[in-house]
């Protein structure tokens, strides 16, 4: 009862169409919680036991976690490590670095492992695929922290060092506490990513939980050992969302005073100024070039060249097709939570602010067998639509969306609304009339993120596209499955093509390189 009230006060004043648009984006993403709990429980306490305490199960753990852990930790070191000589020291091309570092985004994991296991079979393996996934991900760490060693007040810096502190504990004691936060919030995010990854790691002969799942539903269409291994995978996911979702509301740095923070001297690298320099080239051709000149390679040469290219326009349709309208129903959804959490704090909001994140961690591949098990019970008429493809979409995308929104909203101050419902407007009017107008620009630049990845999105496409749609990832994965790489390497291309551009400009409006000189 206690629980019960404040929720019940927070419904009734709280407007009846955010309640409604709320309560949708809620339902659908606990729809795989609903899954793994149902079929879990069919199992029964004898099949449950069978499944979680054989071998396989073991050492598919030991794989997850090895991979997870190893990748994580090397995304977090190489890009604090980038973010600091980038922000903070006399690196050459400190500018032209600021966007180079981050472009390895535009290339998918799983076109990266596509590249490299057709050059040598032998990145198909555990050390393989922690190499190119660490760094495939490490923008994701170097992004935040150098967000954050930007924006941070060198006053406590200029402390340490009049204290008598040297550099390198002034780095860890002062510099690194602050940044912890968003290094914290950028690690979690490769940690999730790792557990949902599979796509990558099916090209790299990777045994995960991820890869188990499909291959057990390939073998027993909807099976209880899929749903027994996804309940796995949750309880591995739980925390690392959790831990997410409350780094990213705290992200932030100190400072004193207003305006911008004042601006240090760069750190001499002295002799360590060309390795280090020659580091960054080394990662940079590693990462981005090898890959490119491969696909380049592949283009050309091999037996399965020039195949498939009458599938490319359709290819190119189908991504569209499915990007567009995904990230609109992505978006529209994302709105109500956001807003409720913002505007109306409180259990209700709370708990709809928090359960996409809850979810975040899932793969893809849980989601679409959710869906699939959901919709052949109880929605038969939704099987095999597009309408439950962008169901997966918005279980899968709803966090990165909110947290685009969310900056915009928090800058619309409440009272315009009220003034506008002083006026007469009914609240869904006021809404539309004010504030609409206002977080256009962070609704445009919600639908162009999600847009991008919808367009890279492989797992839950794979199984949920009607039959005869196809899209620029599925092509990929289905050449590569097939050893043709030179007809997959088109669609490859493709698709880091189309995710160049998108990252640049979102890279250079992160991080503000406009106003840096």
């Amino acid at each position: 009862m206690s629980l019960a009230a404040p929720l019940l006060r927070q419904a009734q004043r709280t407007p009846s169409w955010l309640l409604i648009g709320t309560l949708v984006p809620s339902v659908l993403v606990a729809v795989p919680l609903f899954y793994v709990a149902v079929r879990s429980f069919e199992a029964g306490l004898t099949g449950i036991a069978s499944e979680i305490f054989r071998e396989r199960t073991f050492d598919l753990l030991v794989n997850t976690l090895t991979l997870a852990a190893c990748v994580t930790t090397a995304a977090a070191a190489i890009g604090t490590a980038f973010a600091w000589c980038v922000e903070r020291t006399d690196l050459p091309m400190r500018r032209a670095w600021r966007v180079l570092a981050s472009l390895p985004l535009a290339v998918p994991a799983f076109v990266a492992s596509f590249a490299w296991s057709s050059f040598h079979a032998g990145f198909e393996s555990m050390a393989g695929a922690i190499f190119i996934l660490s760094l495939a991900s490490y923008p994701l760490v170097y992004l935040p922290v150098a967000a954050a060693l930007r924006s941070m007040e060198p006053a406590f810096e200029d402390v340490s060092r009049s204290l008598g502190k040297g550099r390198w504990e002034t780095f860890f004691r002062v510099i690194l506490p602050q940044a912890g936060p968003a290094l914290g919030a950028g690690a979690l995010l490769v940690l999730t990513h790792m557990f949902a990854e599979f796509g990558a790691l099916s090209l790299l002969r990777v045994q995960t939980f991820t890869t188990a799942i499909f291959a057990s539903y390939e073998l027993q269409f909807d099976s209880a050992t899929a749903a027994l291994q996804a309940a796995v995978l949750v309880l591995l996911c739980l925390p690392a969302a959790y831990g997410e979702m409350r780094l990213r509301r705290k992200i932030g740095v100190a400072r004193v005073g207003r305006g911008s923070a004042r601006r240090m001297a760069p750190v001499r690298l002295g002799r360590w100024r060309l390795p280090v320099f020659l580091c960054f080239c080394l990662s940079f051709a590693l990462s981005l070039g090898v890959p490119l000149l491969i696909l380049v390679y592949w283009l050309t040469v091999g037996f399965s060249a020039g195949r498939g290219h009458s599938d490319i326009l359709p290819a190119i349709g189908g991504s569209l097709s499915l990007a567009v309208p995904g990230a609109f129903v992505v978006v529209l959804l994302a709105l109500s939570p956001v807003l409720l959490s913002v505007r109306h704090e409180g259990p209700l909001s709370r708990a709809a602010d928090r359960l996409p994140y809850i979810v975040h961690g899932l793969p893809g591949l849980v989601v679409a067998l959710a869906l699939v098990f959901v919709s052949i019970h109880y929605l038969r008429a939704f099987y095999q639509t597009v309408g439950l493809l962008m169901a997966a979409y918005a279980i899968l995308f709803l966090p990165q969306a909110q947290s685009a929104l969310r900056a915009s909203i928090e800058l619309v101050p409440a009272r315009l609304e009220e003034a506008a419902r002083s006026l007469g407007r009914r609240p869904l009017a006021a809404f539309m009339s004010v504030t609409v107008p206002n977080i256009l620009p962070g609704i445009g630049a919600a639908l162009a993120l999600i847009a991008l990845e919808l367009m890279r999105e492989l797992t839950s496409t794979l199984m949920l596209a009607p039959i005869g749609v196809a899209t620029l990832a599925t092509e990929v994965w289905t050449h590569t499955n097939d050893g043709e790489y030179a007809a997959a390497a088109p669609f490859a291309a493709l698709l880091v093509a189309v995710s160049a551009l998108p990252v640049y400009f979102f890279t250079r409006r992160s991080i503000g390189i406009e106003d840096i000189q």
